[in-house]
């Protein structure tokens, strides 16, 4: 193509649109270091103060946080007092970055771009060769995973996800048997557990590291109704009233085999509810997405590849409502309903039901 034939406007607007990628994507590692090392807990607490106050009161090194505090104020996230030196950390940006803000902590999410680096070239080798990384490959993220989802569970799980399946908080209440799936560090579990001691909960993963870490919980919780186990959720046994699955079918090696085993497991007049990402299989309608470069960018990075790394669908994050609704029904559910928690942009949860 020639100079001519550009269009000059618009390619200096996306010059200046991928400045500002870079700019943010740096951003991002800062923001997550912020978390890590909890200056963003510590700064919303404090007056304006100096480097060497902050690094006093995170016991942290003066020369890193002073660097660290360059690159939130020219980035527009920390607020700079030049006359004095001090650093402020105003309340409406704490809203979105320290654990106190809960769902609503985005700078929790930002420590996935670091375990991201870690396997661009395994996934370039993937692009080159097919097939994908191995789970092993991510040393990081079931403790990434347990943060994330605990922060949602925490706010929501108890008092808005169960209720979104009419009748069920009563069921759980008078009592009856439960597995979730994928259960990852088992902390759903144990938070159903709590909420409903008369219930009986089960938590299934692959990961013995995952189900070690939900035994513990259990035990520093003094349940008795929960139990955790290494097992693949393709080959479940047993039959349930209630089974969870959430934000895990999407990266399973095989997801229909095991869509089939939760009918097969579930009981007559049982549920199945089903949390996942809230997105289309069409990709023209994930254009305006909120989150959909991040959807994308997760599944080339993590679900996908991790599939596609054991064999398995590689159905992607992106797999989307539309596909979902065909796996459930091909997998013996004939009435499913999509529900929504309000304020949740990520997440959509389907009641199905044989």
């Amino acid at each position: 193509m020639t100079t001519d034939a550009l269009d000059l406007t618009r390619q200096e607007e996306f010059a200046g649109r991928m400045v500002q990628v870079l700019n943010d994507s740096c951003l991002g590692y800062l923001c997550s270091l912020g978390h890590r090392t909890r200056l963003f807990d510590t700064m919303a607490e404090l007056p304006p103060s100096t480097s060497a106050e902050i690094a006093t009161a995170t016991g942290l090194d003066e020369r890193y946080v002073r660097e660290w505090l360059g690159g939130m104020t020219v980035g527009g996230i920390v607020e700079y007092a030049p006359g004095d030196g001090t650093y402020r950390l105003p309340p409406e940006h704490a809203a979105s970055l320290t654990r106190g803000a809960g769902p609503d902590n985005m700078a929790s999410f930002l420590q996935d771009l670091a375990l991201i680096g870690i396997v661009e070239d395994e996934v370039l080798e993937a692009f080159q060769k097919g097939g994908g990384v191995p789970y092993t490959s991510y040393p990081r993220f079931q403790e990434l995973q347990a943060e994330e989802t605990a922060r949602v569970y925490d706010a929501a799980l108890v008092d808005a996800i169960v209720p979104l399946v009419p009748g069920l908080p009563e069921r759980l209440r008078a009592g009856i048997g439960c597995l979730d799936i994928g259960t990852g560090q088992g902390h759903a579990v144990n938070l159903l557990a709590r909420a409903f001691p008369q219930s009986r909960f089960h938590g299934l993963d692959m990961s013995e590291t995952g189900i070690a870490a939900a035994r513990a919980e259990a035990e520093r919780m003094e349940l008795h109704n929960v139990r955790f186990d290494v097992g693949d959720t393709a080959e479940m046994s047993g039959t349930y009233d209630l089974i969870t699955a959430f934000d895990v079918i999407h990266d399973l090696a095989r997801p229909a085999e095991t869509l089939s085993a939760v009918s097969g497991a579930l009981r007559d007049d049982g549920t199945f509810l089903m949390g996942d990402i809230d997105a289309s299989s069409r990709l023209e309608e994930n254009v305006g997405h909120v989150l959909g470069p991040t959807l994308y960018t997760f599944s080339v990075f993590y679900c996908m590849t991790v599939s596609l790394g054991e064999g398995g669908a590689g159905l992607g994050t992106v797999w989307g409502r539309q596909t979902a609704r065909r796996m459930l029904a091909e997998a013996g559910f004939s009435d499913v309903v999509e529900r929504h928690v309000e304020g949740d942009v990520l997440n959509v949860y389907f009641v199905a039901r044989k």
